[in-house]
């Protein structure tokens, strides 16, 4: 694997962190398919159970390395390349079978932002800042944003963010909805640590069905949401965690779930 992704394991967390610090964490084609192939290996192993994606540095994912780029028309394919490795990542981490912390360190900007958001908890350390970018070099959106903004702070927020082109800090990235909590820079490691076990420890089974309900709930009405809800809710009544939680419920003590 390219060395400017490092995939982790500490008992059930799997990490995936970018590591180009000195190109502030942007991606040239090889560190898209490194992301991509880096996912797709926690998303297949399972043992683990919580996968965390962040960066190293001041930033977290600062889209297209631009200087990889020749700023003419033999740019278009390069950017589909790049963007089809970048897709296929933001793809494989929103489905994964698996919750996704995405603990954003830093800057987040262009390419970067729809990795930043596809997390169902998405910590942001007080110094991290969201800044859409594409329209400073005449693009526009990839990587997931124009799917993931719309749909966490509604239509007319993820306009403003995307036409007015202004930096969203972690403080109001978390009022609006980008950031599930803005955490201080001094408290970040240890915050994500705790929220990624926390999570690892889970019902890893329940918790693949509740991300699929809620990523699809909007391409379905609501009889439909709610058959859909019954098929799952019925078929995790064959699971080991559920047995276990409602043995720990009736003993008022606290469930060890493996995920089964």
């Amino acid at each position: 694997m390219d060395d400017s992704v490092n995939v982790d394991r500490e008992g059930a967390v799997g990490t995936l962190t970018l590591d180009r610090p000195e190109a502030n964490n942007a991606m040239d084609a090889a560190t898209a398919e490194a992301l991509r192939a880096g996912t797709v290996d926690l998303v297949a192993d399972d043992d683990v159970r919580c996968i965390v994606l962040t960066g190293t540095g001041a930033t977290f994912n600062t889209g297209a390395d631009l200087t990889t780029l020749e700023a003419d028309d033999s740019d278009e394919t390069r950017l589909r390349r790049l963007a089809a490795s970048l897709h296929e990542f933001v793809s494989q981490l929103a489905r994964a079978d698996k919750p996704v912390v995405c603990a954003v360190n830093g800057v987040v900007a262009g390419g970067g932002i729809g990795p930043s958001l596809c997390g169902d908890v998405v910590l942001a350390a007080d110094s991290a800042r969201w800044e859409f970018a594409y329209p400073r070099i005449g693009l526009s959106a990839d990587g997931g944003s124009s799917y993931f903004l719309p749909r966490l702070v509604g239509l007319r927020k993820a306009q403003e963010i995307a036409f007015r082109d202004e930096p969203v800090g972690a403080t109001e990235a978390a009022d609006v909805g980008l950031a599930t909590e803005a955490v201080p820079d001094e408290e970040f490691d240890e915050r994500v640590r705790e929220e990624a076990e926390r999570l690892a420890s889970g019902p890893t089974r329940a918790y693949a069905e509740t991300r699929e309900l809620l990523r699809t709930s909007f391409d379905h009405g609501l009889d439909e949401q709610l058959a859909r809800e019954a098929e799952r809710i019925s078929k995790l009544a064959r699971t080991d965690d559920f047995a276990e939680g409602v043995d720990a419920f009736f003993a008022d003590g606290d469930p060890d779930f493996q995920g089964r």
